[in-house]
């Protein structure tokens, strides 16, 4: 992966855990039946697609439509394209396209508009421009329909293109530069109200009257930015906000108590380790499965989750979450407190001193109460935890570019597709940045790329109980996040999202 990739992926995933400048909230609007205010603390640096990363998804769902729609619970349904379908060994994606869609500008949506958009994202240098790191070619039958032509099977396809790949622009705007990053021309449900956006920190979105689409309750659609959940609480509580997600369990605690408002429960990201160097590079003992799985026995995770998370959330020791086909309910407990264990583990590898860890610390992911719970749990079986403090900026640029350490502490989306959370976590790239692997890693992960039903199943399962075992990771807990609203809508969660999508939110009745 080249450096701009790697910076790329690392920023996506810090930034939501980021406090970013810019707070608003007073001039977000009065609550009614025609109008959404939604709270965020994550805001896109850019409108134009090629840049879209999934946590900032909702700004570009209300201006731009993407080729195939995500369901709440994960299923796809026809968006942009119609139809869709694989040749034998699923190497080419076969879409039909709607025949009555235009830009804002009055240009028609074709199968060549497919084409410019999809070569555009990959070359685009985006967060998420990896994901079309298979697409070899993209060829145009008619108007109506466009073969995508993969290097390899990717079984993650149709979720990218119901993510930020497949989102549609006008490729008349692609000449005019920067013009999408503020101005965007898409097909979508909503037109960006520029005289009423304040870009960075707040959009405001206005109804399409010639969307092709079902149309959507609401006519206006605000989006907000916060630094702080404390803001959106106090915003949520006086109706300046309608909806939010909130992940502070504090913050959860509070709002729960507040009779008029509505909640609901999501378990999405994990927070853990993320071991980079287990060929030892760095930190020779990490090399030694013994030790990996020592550190995952030293790790105290009930009492980390009931101490840092109120125990708002589950523990687990893997990285594949409950909607994929990989997960195992036993592996959440596999490792159970055991510094004793550790203890023996660490002897037996030639380590009985313990070693020293060193380790980034970005104060927004990693809190005093997490830093010191794991250095005091590590402590205990003999190993040194030095935590490095970083800014966000820096860490890009130490752990990503400089590859100056041996793991780090990170929330981690867990996504409903098997394959993108091997593609993200086990394949080369930003999170094995070293490249390590195994032979029954090398055996399963083609497996898990090329098999359907049960076979692909069997070996997620497989690859994901090899994982655990082998102490490729250290993960705590998945975290329960609550998504709140003022009690005038209802909010569906979203499979593979932490925020809902913009369709999920809707009156209540």
């Amino acid at each position: 992966m080249s450096t701009k990739a790697r910076n790329g992926a690392v920023a996506a995933c810090v930034a939501a855990s980021l406090a970013l400048a810019g707070c608003t909230g007073s001039d977000a609007g009065s609550a009614g039946s025609s109008t959404l205010n939604i709270a965020t603390m994550t805001f896109p640096q850019s409108l134009d697609p090629a840049q879209a990363v999934g946590s900032a998804l909702p700004f570009f769902q209300a201006t731009y439509d993407t080729l195939v729609k995500r369901e709440p619970d994960g299923r796809f349904s026809p968006m942009l394209a119609t139809e869709w379908s694989y040749n034998d060994d699923r190497t080419e994606l076969g879409l039909t396209l709607r025949k009555d869609v235009k830009f804002a500008d009055g240009t028609a949506f074709d199968a060549a508009a497919v084409k410019a958009n999809m070569e555009r994202f990959k070359k685009g240098g985006g967060a998420d421009a990896k994901w079309l790191n298979d697409l070899e070619s993209v060829r145009v039958v008619d108007p109506t329909h466009v073969t995508l032509r993969l290097k390899q099977a990717n079984p993650a396809m149709l979720f990218y293109l119901s993510d930020a790949a497949g989102l549609m622009a006008n490729p008349a705007k692609f000449e005019e530069a920067d013009s999408l990053k503020t101005s965007p021309d898409g097909t979508g449900p909503y037109r960006l109200a520029k005289a009423r956006t304040t870009i960075g920190t707040k959009w405001v979105y206005e109804r399409n009257p010639d969307y092709w689409g079902e149309r959507l309750p609401y006519d206006t659609v605000t989006i907000s930015f916060f630094d702080n959940e404390t803001a959106i609480v106090n915003g949520l509580r006086t109706g300046q906000v309608n909806a939010a997600l909130l992940q502070s369990a504090d913050q959860q605690a509070g709002i729960e108590s507040d009779t008029r408002m509505k909640t609901v429960e999501q378990e999405f990201d994990f927070q853990g380790l993320l071991l980079f160097d287990r060929g030892g590079k760095l930190t020779p003992a990490l090399k030694d499965a013994r030790v990996r799985q020592a550190l995952n026995l030293a790790v105290d995770r009930k009492t980390m989750l009931g101490t840092i998370r109120q125990n708002r959330g589950e523990i687990t020791g893997q990285v594949f979450g409950p909607d994929t086909q990989g997960y195992d309910e036993k592996l959440d407990t596999y490792y159970a407190h055991d510094p004793a264990r550790a203890k023996v583990l660490l002897k037996e590898a030639g380590y009985a001193g313990g070693f020293t860890l060193k380790l980034p610390r970005i104060a927004a992911i990693v809190n005093d109460a997490l830093a010191s719970s794991l250095a005091t749990d590590l402590k205990a079986v003999g190993v040194k935890l030095v935590w490095e403090d970083l800014d966000g900026a820096s860490a890009v640029q130490k752990v990503f570019t400089d590859r100056a350490y041996s793991g780090m502490v990170m929330n981690i989306g867990q996504s409903a597709s098997d394959w993108v959370v091997v593609n993200e976590l086990v394949t080369p790239g930003a999170f094995n940045m070293f490249g390590t692997t195994d032979a029954t890693v090398r055996e399963l992960v083609p497996q898990v790329q090329t098999g359907t039903g049960e076979q692909a199943k069997r070996a997620a399962r497989a690859l994901n109980a090899h994982l655990v075992k082998e102490g490729w990771f250290v993960p705590f807990y998945r975290m329960t996040y609550l998504h709140v609203s003022d009690g005038t809508v209802e909010i569906t969660p979203q499979s593979g999202m932490a925020v809902p999508s913009l369709y999920n939110y809707a009156p209540v009745k």
